[in-house]
């Protein structure tokens, strides 16, 4: 959906490129970069899981504390850091966020116990509380709104990718020179590729109406954001996307944190085996998060509200395939129907990010996906990892994993609320200019 703000007088072409194609791919590609950094300093964590258990004596629900931690930072701090990059210039605000999350997981190589690591967890929380959002902002500034759906669920699976980054290198690294190195890899790297996007992208090259200025009223003065906030939650249906995606997530937030273990515990596998084998499923999560994207656009070309379709189909299927998978026993079975299951655990995710970016103004983009990131992590990546420890240790892992599924059932209420009001919302608030309360022509809406 397109949007008048005051500092774009006219509404842009679905198709056009705002910048050069050839500089949009690159930003694209050097924010994926930053994600898959930010996952694999996150998802390192879950790889040496088991040997942190035996060196500190950790319960479950311990290690699922320092999983569950960066994630409850990053939830409760993206709103005001995405609020601050809207602001003050995105650009600037990855690259401290980058250099912080990537110092802070050195820390973590340096932990001499629980209490060490925790805090050193939380700073990488701290660092990464931002990227998702604002990375998401900027790399949609950059290609035209028709690609919106694709570049979303492609943007959000670089979380998949990293963690696959993350649990199969930091899971090899830790077996060949102790899980203390597996830290220092990803910290390393985040600093490196920081520095190189420091150099390629730029506030200034990105497109017109997207930099710190965006919020600047053709007098001057800035954007009203007291006026364009309540537009994040203006609507039933963002409201329905955000709950639905959240608890989505919690699902996939407690795969990607637990199958290391799981192949560990249930399958006898080493940690360089076991993380190898759990990212090969990370992947999968990934590769789902794509496919739910491109079946999105494919589906809704002629009506938007199909894109609501794919995301229940995505909760409901990964319900009953990982309600199969763990009631299985190991063998190819059993991974036949987690592969399936995990195919479609997070394939919501690009629908859900295409439909906040269709109901809320340009003008406050990246903090209409921190709002996002906020219900991400705080219904679904944070508790995920934390609520599924604790369960294992009065239920067994396998016990815990059984319940985890249900949790799609919530999700699939969320967004059939937010379809069946999706077309009005759409229509009232095209109505509506940014930054004002006033009605206008409804404009051409795009899906």
């Amino acid at each position: 959906m397109e949007f008048h703000t005051t500092a774009q007088r006219t509404v842009p072409t679905a198709s056009v490129w705002p910048v050069p194609r050839g500089y949009a791919w690159t930003v694209f590609a050097l924010s994926f970069g930053l994600l898959l950094s930010d996952y694999m300093s996150r998802q390192v964590l879950n790889a040496v899981f088991p040997m942190l258990k035996a060196d500190w004596l950790l319960s479950d629900a311990a290690l699922g504390s320092l999983s569950g931690v960066v994630a409850l930072t990053v939830g409760v701090l993206t709103f005001p850091m995405s609020l601050m990059a809207d602001r003050w210039g995105r650009v600037r605000s990855l690259l401290l966020a980058a250099t912080l999350w990537s110092v802070a997981t050195l820390g973590c190589a340096l932990s001499a116990g629980y209490g060490q690591m925790f805090v050193g967890r939380l700073f990488v929380g701290i660092g990464e509380a931002a990227y998702g959002s604002v990375g998401i902002a900027v790399v949609l500034s950059v290609f035209p709104v028709t690609l919106r759906a694709t570049l979303s669920g492609a943007f959000i699976a670089g979380g998949a990718f990293g963690s696959v980054l993350g649990v199969v290198i930091g899971g090899a690294v830790a077996q060949a020179a102790g899980w203390r190195w597996a830290f220092a890899v990803m910290g390393i790297f985040g600093l490196v590729l920081a520095a190189v996007y420091g150099v390629v992208v730029k506030e200034s090259r990105l497109a017109p109406g997207e930099g710190p200025a965006a919020g600047e009223a053709e007098g001057g003065a800035p954007e009203k954001l007291r006026v364009l906030l309540p537009r994040l939650f203006s609507s039933v249906s963002v409201v329905g996307a955000y709950i639905g995606s959240g608890l989505q997530l919690f699902i996939a937030g407690s795969l990607l944190a637990w199958l290391p273990s799981f192949f560990d515990r249930y399958y006898h596998m080493e940690s360089a085996e076991a993380g190898g084998a759990a990212g090969a499923f990370a992947l999968i999560i990934g590769l789902g998060m794509i496919l739910g994207g491109l079946v999105s656009d494919r589906v809704s070309t002629t009506a938007s509200s199909r894109k609501w379709a794919v995301a229940i189909g995505c909760s409901l299927g990964s319900l009953l395939l990982l309600t199969a998978a763990f009631q299985l026993p190991t063998g190819p079975a059993q991974l036949v129907a987690l592969g399936l299951g995990c195919l479609l655990s997070a394939g919501s995710a690009g629908p859900a990010a295409a439909m906040v970016a269709n109901l809320t103004p340009a003008a406050v983009a990246a903090t209409a996906f921190a709002t996002l990131t906020l219900a991400n992590s705080l219904l679904g990546l944070a508790p995920g990892p934390a609520v599924t420890g604790a369960l294992a240790d009065r239920l067994g892992l396998l016990g815990a994993l059984r319940v985890v599924p249900l949790v799609a059932l919530a999700a699939t209420v969320a967004f059939l609320i937010g379809r069946r009001r999706y077309e009005g919302d759409l229509l009232r608030l095209a109505a509506v200019p940014a930054g004002t309360a006033e009605p206008r022509q409804p404009t051409e809406i795009a899906s």
